[in-house]
Formats: structure tokens, sequence, C-alpha cells
């Protein structure tokens, strides 16, 4: 993440918020441009010091590689690293819960807790159609438009993975499901759905995939040990429409216990993973995620055995979930309808199950030449030292076939400049041998010549407009920022040229923010970062 907007950060989250929205996991498929070349760990670089460097282009300045006449750029010895302030790097990140949880609380009148709001989980939750690689790594796309006034513009990032063929060979599955069935669970919307969207998934799995079920409330209880599919159907749906609800939530035990089953049932070659399914309202046991962090992360490493939390109920403790998955190398998301239910269970799941990257990190390099300043929009939570981005102990984000990562920045550009404006690499290891992989991406001040909200830009407008919707509910002050009207505004009018029920949904999340909030002081959208920046 960008240092110098910290302060400004915490300043965002200080001030007082409106309401956010919109489905999860869907998208305008509307595309974008550029990608690069991929270098194998050979191509490491070292810095003066002995540490591996950041990845950055040859030349102190922040200069990038020349670009190929597609767009690509060539491989590159990064032997100096610019100024700190002119990288960003990050672990990837697919949750999207926070923009689930956000659209259920706006439907039922409340404005989100502004801690809950995390943009790039807003951003997520819509799929651009990005090149897709051929092989199993990333493709890598950069553009971007002016916004606003003195010299704002956006930049967008793009990483896609290579969707599953669900006809197709793909590992094998094992998958230990730990079930919140404690009181809280009994309103509506929580045990019943989770119960609606287990007998889903049985149905979508695959013969020779394994599933295990551990129920929880007070206390943890093995319901069935990992068990192959194909002869068991039956036995696993008498198993689930037998859940009901009982005591206190002891997430704890749940969790503990959900990772002995997935270690005792552990199938070496296969995905393996915890999914957890609860409101995530800890009070018994350890109620912090201290303890169970230390559990998820010894088994993480040497089994190779990811989270997955998928969150339900109008009370959610979204920080609490969004901590045990980060550190269970997984992700989150929150359903509330069966709609939402069967998009999660029917056709993510089986598919993502795949994984195509582990410990995946992005870091991204403006140019001091032609860049005065930048802001990335989220990833707080996400952020990795510079100098760790090639230091594979340090943990990444594990991202499946088919995904798609977004990251939005606020750049500013030096009046008159030409040239680079920032270089994006992305490295990864390969699930099943762990060797390191990069590829990279440039782009430069010709791609943002135009106007983001001008015609021909509706892929990167929804990217806008779901960042700018999250930052407003923060309290932000992003450059180039519309009021809630005018963004509501221009998601209907892409739902309209598109035919897009979710991003329609977008438009009516927005208004009802609006309505929520009432009468505010708009941003001016001049964007100007506060005195403590490092370039004021």
């Amino acid at each position: 993440m960008a240092r110098q907007d910290k302060a400004a950060a915490g300043r965002r989250r200080a001030r007082f918020s409106a309401t956010v929205a919109a489905l999860l996991a869907a998208g305008l498929a509307v595309g974008g441009c550029g990608a690069g070349g991929e270098r194998s760990s050979a191509d490491r670089a070292k810095g003066g010091d002995g540490r591996t460097a950041p990845a950055v282009p040859d030349g102190g300045a922040g200069t990038v590689a020349p670009e190929d006449a597609d767009g690509a750029a060539r491989d590159r010895q990064p032997s100096a690293r610019p100024a700190p302030d002119y990288l960003s790097t990050f672990a990837l990140d697919v949750d999207t819960a926070s923009y689930g949880y956000a659209r259920r609380t706006l439907s039922e009148g409340r404005l989100p807790d502004p801690a809950t709001v995390r943009p790039e989980e807003f951003v997520n939750s819509f799929r651009p159609d990005y090149p897709r690689p051929e092989d199993n790594g990333f493709s890598v796309t950069l553009d971007g438009a002016r916004a606003g006034q003195d010299g704002w513009s956006l930049v967008r990032v793009g990483l896609a993975t290579r969707a599953a063929d669900r006809s197709g060979e793909r590992p094998p599955a094992a998958l230990t499901f730990v079930v919140d069935v404690s009181g809280s669970m009994a309103e509506p919307g929580r045990l019943d759905l989770v119960k609606e969207s287990l007998g889903l998934l049985a149905d979508e799995l695959r013969d020779d995939d394994s599933i295990g079920l551990v129920t929880f409330s007070d206390q943890a209880e093995t319901r069935l040990p990992l068990t192959r599919v194909g002869d068991a159907r039956g036995r696993i749906r008498e198993v689930v429409d037998s859940l009901a609800t009982s005591s206190s939530t002891n997430v704890e035990a749940g969790v503990r216990t959900g990772y002995d089953v997935a270690v005792e049932g552990h199938r070496e070659g296969a995905t393996n993973r915890v999914v957890l399914l609860s409101d995530a309202l800890a009070n018994t046991g350890a109620t912090g995620a201290g303890t169970i962090l230390e559990r998820i992360d010894a088994e993480r490493k040497r089994y190779g055995i990811t989270l997955f939390g998928v969150g339900v109920g109008s009370d959610y403790g979204d920080a609490f979930m969004e901590q045990l998955a980060d550190r269970g190398d997984g992700q989150t998301t929150y359903v509330s309808t069966s709609a939402q239910a069967r998009k999660v269970f029917v056709d993510q799941l089986p598919a993502h199950v795949e994984l195509r990257a582990r410990d995946a990190k992005a870091q991204v390099s403006f140019d001091r030449r032609t860049v005065e300043r930048f802001r990335l929009i989220g990833y707080e939570n996400r952020e990795v030292a510079d100098e760790d981005f090639r230091n594979d102990r340090v943990d990444g984000g594990e991202v499946g076939a088919g995904h798609t990562v977004t990251a939005l920045y606020a750049v500013r550009t030096r009046s008159g400049a030409t040239g680079p404006v920032a270089t994006a690499t992305v490295r990864w290891l390969d699930p099943a041998t762990r060797a390191p992989h990069e590829r990279s991406g440039s782009v430069g001040t010709a791609a943002l010549s135009g106007d983001v909200w001008g015609g021909g830009h509706d892929s990167l407008q929804l990217t806008a407009i779901t960042a700018y919707f999250a930052d407003a509910l923060r309290g932000g002050d992003l450059p180039g920022a519309p009021g809630l009207p005018v963004l509501a505004e221009r998601a209907e009018s892409i739902a309209g040229r598109s035919g897009s029920a979710v991003v329609r949904e977008l438009a009516e999340a927005v208004r009802q923010a609006d309505r929520l909030r009432g009468p505010v002081e708009e941003p001016t959208g001049e964007g100007e970062l506060k005195s403590g920046d490092p370039y004021s």
C-alpha cells in the first residue's frame, strides 16, 4: 500500500460514512488492455545489501522498462530501488464479504459500520473481462483515464487466472465444512440458508471429491469424517438435513475440530480446504482470533490447507471472519439469499476449488518522472513490506481458477510529463511445486488521455463507481469523487447499456445509501492530499 496515504486512510476512517451495496461475485464483462511476460526464479534480482530487491526497473529514479510493440514490458533485471514512496506492495485478495454484508445492511435500512467497508472487496465483487492467460499463471492488464482536475487519473491494475474446465480434469477437492449451529443461527437466513447451500453443493461435486462435516455451538462435534462423495451423496444429505441449532457460539472449538478432520483426511494432490459457515459471533471459548489463528497458521504451512469463510446473518462478525481467512490463506464471502448461495456454492465453489497460485503478491512501481502522487484505494489489511515482495516466506494470497483481482489507484501526474507511469508485477508460487513465477505489465501517460466518464469506458467506470462508493461510506476524500446521486446515475446508465441486473442493484444500493445518509457536504473533486503527505 502507498505509504504516503496511511495518514489519509486514518482520517477517512475517522469521519462518518454512508452506505453500500450490490451483489457478490458477479460483474460486467467488458475488457481492458496490456499484459506482460513471465520470469522464472532464475530471474530474481538481488539488492546491494544482499536482500531480494523489489520489483522495480533499473535506475534509481523509478523509471520503467521500455515496452514492446504489443505493450508488454520486456524482462528486466532490477538493480536499484527507487524511493520507497514510489512502490506499492500488497497481497492479492479475492474477498467479497464486505460488499455482500453492506448490501444486506442497506436493505434493512441501516448504514454499514465504516470499519466493515473495504473498497477492494467492493471492487472485486464485479469481474471485468480481462484477457485470460493460456497457462496456469496470471495475465496482467493496466489501463486508466483522467478523473477530476489538477492532473488526477485513475490507474487500474487487473490480474486474471485461467478459468477451470468443468468438463476437464482438475485435482480432487477435500472440503471440510465447519457449520455454526449456535442459537443465533436460528434466525431466518442463517442455518436454513447454510443447509440449502450444502445440499446444492453435494450435487455439484465430483465422485472423487471428499466432504467432511463438523458442527459447533458450545462444543464441536464431527458429524462426518472426510468421505468420498461418490457413493455417499445420500448419507451427506441426511447429515445436512439433520442439522439443528442449540446453544452458544464456540468458534474456536469448531475451527480446531475442523482442522483436525481436515488433517486426518488430508489427501496428497488434492485441494484441501476448510469451509467455515457462520455468523462469526463468538461468545464461548476463545472469542478473539489470536489462538485460533495460531492453529490455522500451523496447519496451513504443514499441509497447505486453506480456509474459505462464508458469512451469514444480519449481525455478522466481519472483522473476525476476515482475520481467520487472511491467516488461513483463504478468502471470505457473504450470502443472505438463496440466489447468492446458489452463485457461491453451485457456480463458483466447485469451479474454484482448483488453486492457480499460492502466496500471490503484487508490486506496482511508479515512475517519478511522470508521477507526483498516488494512492492505492483499499488493501490496507493486505499491505506487504516492499522489500518482502520476493521473500517467499512472507504470506501472500491464494487465487483460484477463473478469478480476477483488481487494484485501483488515484494517480496525480506531473504537468506536461509524458512517458511510462507504472509497472505492475505479480509474483506467485506454483501450488504443486512452489516454484516462483512473475509477470509484469506497464501503462503510460498516453493511456490516461481519455476522461473516465467518457464513452467507451464502461468497465473502468464500474470499477471507479464501486471504489468511490466504498470510499464515500468511509468518509473518504478521493480525487475526482462524484456525489452519491451522480454515482447512482452512472451505475444506472451502465446497467441500461449492458442489461446487467447486478449493476442495476448497485445503482439502487447507492441510492439507498444516499437516502440513509441524508444531506452532507459532498467532496469537491479536487482531491488534494493533506499537508502530512511526503509530496506536499
